[in-house]
C-alpha cells in the first residue's frame, strides 16, 4: 500500500505543527523543574482533561481492544471498563488531595506520608521501579503497536517504524516539556477522534461488510455483539476472566497506568500541574468520563467488521505476507483494517495514530523523566543541582528513555500480552494505595513489601508459563488471584509487624492534605495531647465524595450503554440509559457544593521563576 501526495501533506503537516509547538515554548519550560515537568502549575481543567485522554488513546488501544474483540467478544472489554471504578474514586477523592500535597511527583508523596531511612529508600526504589521499569515497558507496547501500523500501511520494517516514530517525539518533548506535550496534545486528541471516527465510518461501507445493519447480522459478528455477559451464552470459565474477575477483584487491586488506584503516573502529573484542587477534579471527571464514553465504539465497529474481513489470521497473515509470524496476532486486525481506506482519509487515519503514539509516548518519557530527575538525581545524587541543571537532565533522560523502550519493542509480540503482564506486576497494591491516604498504620515498609511481592510472584510466574515450572500451566486470572491474595496477606502482615510512622510525620502530613475519615482517630487522640485538634480543621466531605463517585460510575456506564444500544437499532434501551445518565450525573452537580476544596497558599498558584521554584524544591 502506498500514501498519495495529500496522505503525506496531511503527516508532514502535522510533524511539523508538532516540532513548532516544541520550539516556542522551549524558552518559558526550561526555566525551572516546575515549568519543564509541570507546566507552571497553571494548568486548566479542560486542556488537562483533554491531555489525559490523549495521552491514554495510544496506538496499542485501539489494537489491544481489536484483540480482545475477536478473542472474547465486546464483552471482554469489561476487562478495562472496570477500572472506571476505580477512576471515579480517584476523582472525587483523590484529586484534590494530590494537588495539596504540593508534592512535585507521586513518587515524592513517600516521604511526606512516611518517616525515616525506609521511606527515602521507598522512594528512591519506586522512582527506579515506575520511573524506569514500568515507563519502559510502557511505552514499549505503544512502539510494539506502532511497529504493526508501521508494518502493515506503510510496510516498513519493525527498525525503520521505530526509527521514524520515536524522532519527532524525542525532539519536542525534551524541547517543550510538560507544556509543549499538553499544546500537542489538543491536536492530537482532535486528529486521533477524526481519525478513528471517519475510519469507522468508511470500513463499515466496504462491500464486504455492507453497512452497519448487515455487519450486526453477519454469522461471524453475531457472537460477539453482547456487551454486557449473559449466562444463556457464557460459561463461568468464560465469564470469570472477563467480567466477574475485573468487577470483583481487578479494579481495585491491580495498578494499571491510567487507572491507577488512588492515582498515579501522568494522571497525577496533570494533577498537580492544575491551578487548583476544582481543576485537578474537573480535570479527572472529564478524562474519566470521555475515556470510557466517548472513545470505544469506533475501536469496536472496527474490530466486529474485521471478523467479516478478516476471520482468522490466517486471513491476515495472507495478505501481509511480509510480517514476522510472531507480530502477526488479533491486535494486528485493527491496523489491518485501516489499510483498507481510501487516499486523504488514509493520510487523516495514518497520522491520527502517528498522534496517538506521540502524545502517550511524549507523556510517558515527561512522566517518567520527572521522577527521575526529582526522586533519584536531585534527591540522592545532586541535591544541590540548580534548577537549569534539572531541565537538561530531564532532557537527557527523555532521549535514555526513548531509545531504551524502542529497543525493547523489537522483542515484544502482542498488546494483550503486555497488557497482562502489568496487571500482574502490580496485583495486590491497589488497595494499598487506596487506603494509604486514609489509614494511619500503613508505613513505608508496607509499600515496599507490597512491591517486591507482586513483581517477584508475577516474574515466577512469567518463567514459570515459559520453561514449564509449578504454575506455568494457571490461566492469567488465576494467577492475578493468587498474586492479590499472596500480596495483600504480606502487606498486611508487615503493617502490624513493623513500627508505624512517626506521629511528627503524620500529623505534618493530615494538617497538609485533611484527607478526613475514621482511619485517623488514634492520630487524632494523639495530636489532642501535643493541644492540636486535627479533627477540627476540616470537616470531612468523604460521604459525598462516595456518592459522587457512585453516581459518576453509573452515570458514564450508562452513556456507553446508551451509545451501544442505538449503534445497535435498540432505541428504547438507549433512551432508558440516556436517562439514567442524565439523572446521575445531575446528582453529582447538586451535590458539587458539599465537596470541600481549599484555597492553595498563594506560592502555588503563581508562576515559579528560578528563585521561586528552588524554594520550594
Amino acid at each position: 500500500m502506498e500514501l498519495t501526495t495529500i496522505d503525506w501533506v496531511i503527516m508532514v503537516a502535522f510533524f511539523t505543527v508538532s516540532l513548532i509547538i516544541g520550539l516556542s515554548v522551549s524558552k518559558r519550560a526550561g526555566k525551572d523543574f516546575s515549568s519543564f515537568f509541570l507546566g507552571g502549575q497553571r494548568m486548566p481543567w479542560w486542556l488537562l482533561g483533554i491531555s489525559m485522554v490523549a495521552t491514554t488513546f495510544s496506538t496499542d488501544t485501539p489494537n489491544l481492544v481489536s484483540d480482545i474483540v475477536r478473542s472474547t467478544g465486546t464483552v471482554g472489554n469489561w476487562t478495562w471498563w472496570a477500572f472506571l471504578l476505580t477512576g471515579m474514586l480517584t476523582v472525587f477523592l483523590y484529586a484534590k488531595l494530590w494537588r495539596r500535597s504540593g508534592v512535585f511527583t507521586d513518587v515524592e508523596f513517600y516521604e511526606l506520608r512516611y518517616s525515616g531511612r525506609l521511606a527515602a529508600f521507598l522512594r528512591g526504589f519506586r522512582a527506579a521501579y515506575l520511573g524506569i521499569l514500568f515507563n519502559i515497558i510502557i511505552m514499549a507496547s505503544v512502539t510494539l503497536a506502532a511497529i504493526k501500523i508501521g508494518g502493515v500501511m506503510l510496510g516498513l520494517s519493525p527498525l525503520e517504524v521505530v526509527i521514524v516514530a520515536a524522532s519527532v517525539t524525542m525532539v519536542y518533548s525534551a524541547l517543550g516539556g510538560l507544556t509543549g506535550v499538553i499544546l500537542t496534545d489538543l491536536i492530537q486528541f482532535a486528529l486521533a477522534m477524526a481519525g478513528s471516527i471517519g475510519a469507522a465510518w468508511y470500513l463499515l461501507t466496504l462491500p464486504e461488510v455492507g453497512g452497519l445493519e448487515n455487519l450486526l447480522a453477519h454469522e461471524n459478528v453475531q457472537p460477539a455483539l453482547d456487551f454486557w455477559p449473559s449466562f444463556a451464552t457464557m460459561t463461568w470459565e468464560q465469564m470469570m476472566p472477563v467480567f466477574i474477575i475485573p468487577i470483583a477483584v481487578q479494579w481495585w487491586a491491580s495498578y494499571y497506568p491510567g487507572a491507577e488506584p488512588g492515582g498515579g503516573g501522568y494522571l497525577v502529573q496533570r494533577m498537580l500541574s492544575a491551578k487548583d484542587e476544582k481543576n485537578a477534579v474537573g480535570a479527572t471527571l472529564l478524562f474519566n468520563g470521555a475515556h470510557y464514553a466517548l472513545r470505544p465504539w469506533p475501536w469496536i465497529l472496527v474490530a466486529l467488521a474485521s471478523l467479516v474481513v478478516f476471520p482468522d489470521l490466517a486471513s491476515i497473515r495472507d495478505q501481509f505476507p511480509h510480517m514476522p509470524d510472531r507480530v502477526v496476532q488479533n491486535d494486528m486486525a485493527y491496523p489491518a483494517m485501516l489499510s483498507l481506506l481510501p487516499p486523504g482519509l488514509l493520510g487523516l487515519v495514518v497520522t491520527s495514530l502517528a498522534a496517538a503514539y506521540m502524545s502517550t509516548m511524549s507523556t510517558q518519557v515527561n512522566w517518567g523523566s520527572s521522577i527521575i530527575v526529582n526522586d533519584v538525581y536531585d534527591r540522592f545524587i545532586n541535591p544541590d543541582a540548580s534548577e537549569k541543571q534539572l531541565v537538561w537532565v530531564g532532557r537527557l533522560c527523555t532521549v535514555v528513555l526513548m531509545v531504551v523502550s524502542c529497543a525493547l519493542a523489537l522483542i515484544l509480540e502482542n498488546a494483550l500480552q503486555v497488557f497482562n503482564i502489568i496487571l500482574q506486576i502490580g496485583a495486590g497494591t491497589g488497595l494499598l494505595f487506596l487506603l494509604r491516604w486514609f489509614w494511619w498504620r500503613i508505613n513505608a515498609a508496607t509499600e515496599l513489601t507490597a512491591m517486591i511481592v507482586s513483581f517477584c510472584i508475577a516474574v515466577y510466574f512469567q518463567a514459570a508459563g515459559s520453561f514449564g515450572w509449578m504454575g506455568g500451566g494457571y490461566t492469567d486470572w488465576e494467577r492475578l488471584i493468587f498474586i492479590v491474595i499472596a500480596t495483600t496477606a504480606a502487606w498486611l502482615a508487615v503493617t502490624y509487624l513493623t513500627r508505624p510512622t512517626d506521629d511528627e510525620t503524620l500529623i505534618r502530613f493530615y494538617q497538609k492534605v485533611k484527607p478526613g475519615g475514621p482511619g485517623w482517630e488514634p492520630v487524632f487522640r494523639r495530636a489532642k495531647e501535643r493541644g492540636l485538634d486535627l479533627e477540627g480543621e476540616t470537616e470531612s466531605d468523604l460521604p459525598y465524595a462516595l456518592t459522587c463517585a457512585a453516581l459518576g460510575a453509573v452515570g458514564i456506564y450508562s452513556l456507553l450503554f446508551a451509545t451501544g444500544f442505538v449503534l445497535y437499532s435498540r432505541f428504547a434501551l438507549g433512551g432508558l440509559f440516556a436517562g439514567v445518565a442524565v439523572a446521575t450525573l445531575s446528582g453529582i452537580v447538586a451535590l458539587w457544593p458539599k465537596l470541600t476544596f481549599t484555597r492553595l497558599p498563594a506560592s502555588e498558584t503563581e508562576p515559579a521563576g528560578d528563585e521561586v521554584g528552588a524554594d520550594a524544591r
